[in-house]
């Protein structure tokens, strides 16, 4: 018998992966509903994005594999660079400097136990 499991991915989320990865170490292993009540209470701008994409992951483990959200664990959550937008900030002395604005894409698999 295999294994239902249940893959989101987020793409080019506006936030650098160091930032996001401490949200998603915080849930690595967890319930499913434990999972969300610490989001719940993360005072971090990177919980809601990662909520949304557990809360998208409850929705299609209901729809393929009919299952209710105290049946899933966050098997698997991993979080990868995405494109750099690069952009210019005047200095003094008429030089520039330049600013990276780091993205993210967000993997998260839900496993049913």
């Amino acid at each position: 018998m295999e294994e239902k499991t249940v893959q989101v991915k987020v793409k080019d989320i506006a936030q650098s992966p160091q930032k996001l990865r401490l949200v998603a170490d915080t849930i690595r292993g967890k319930r499913v509903d434990k999972a969300l009540d610490i989001l719940m209470i993360l005072n971090k701008k990177g919980s809601d994005i990662v909520k949304k994409a557990v809360l998208s992951g409850i929705a299609s483990a209901r729809e393929l594999h009919s299952v209710d959200k105290d049946e899933l664990l966050v098997s698997k959550i991993s979080v990868d660079g995405s494109r750099t937008l690069k952009r210019v900030r005047f200095a003094s002395r008429g030089r520039t400097s330049r600013i990276s604005k780091r993205r993210s894409h967000l993997n998260l698999e839900l496993k049913v136990k």
